[in-house]
């Protein structure tokens, strides 16, 4: 073969070479499944985060509802602080004449006394919290328990009228939840070309909360 024809030869195998497009595909496959992968999965994951936190809201709305007419949590889940059941008489300055009982706790700045804000974690053993837990757990992320509610009675003067039934307005608060991500989403992120990524494998739910007045906490078991 001589010179000419062998630079001939690989000329036509070189330009053959070029043009042989068989196996792009397959490149461009392996290349674009990771960033389908990531974004099948993290559809799913955030999906699955929304609807949890719809869930958990709801939730709250009934945990809050039904603490509004039951019997307060236990001093013990408070602080040690416990929720008084009527309104007693604030200080009088010497030389007043007292309210007389019966007069709203709004009609001055010490008509009622203001107790301490009773901050109670819910627990399943307190009847209150554990009725509550049992009514809204189909509606809670899995992993969360009663210690995740933080109930609290907090004192409004525009609420009841002195010597009358202490009337609070009631929060159920969820807090201290993390969402578990089921599939590998930093390590997706990785394949994808992501560099560095630090993509956690759960994310704290926010805090939520729900907020209504109490009515007469002396009764009440079946509203």
């Amino acid at each position: 073969m001589t010179s000419q024809s062998l630079t001939s030869f690989m000329t036509a195998y070189l330009h053959r070479f070029r043009e042989d497009d068989s196996g792009v595909t397959l490149v461009e496959l392996a290349i674009i499944i990771p960033v389908f992968l990531l974004l099948l999965f993290g559809l799913i994951d955030f999906g699955r985060m929304s609807g949890d936190y719809v869930m958990a809201n709801k939730a709250m709305h009934t945990a809050v509802r039904m603490a509004a007419v039951r019997p307060p949590v236990a001093a013990q889940f408070c602080g040690g602080v416990a929720v008084p059941a009527t309104n007693l008489r604030g200080p009088v300055q010497q030389g007043t004449i007292p309210p007389r009982f019966g007069t709203s706790c709004s009609a001055g700045a010490n008509v009622c006394a203001t107790p301490a804000a009773a901050i109670c974690t819910g627990d399943a053993t307190d009847p209150t919290a554990n009725e509550i837990w049992t009514k809204i757990q189909p509606m809670m992320p899995a992993g969360s328990s009663p210690s995740n509610l933080l109930i609290r009675y907090e004192f409004d003067s525009n609420l009841g009228f002195l010597g009358g039934p202490y009337i609070p307005v009631v929060t159920v608060e969820l807090q201290n939840l993390n969402f578990q991500f089921v599939t590998p989403l930093g390590g997706l992120a990785a394949l994808a070309g992501a560099t560095g990524s630090t993509m956690p494998n759960s994310v704290t739910v926010p805090p939520m909360s729900t907020s209504m007045p109490a009515e007469d906490l002396a009764s009440g078991n079946n509203g």
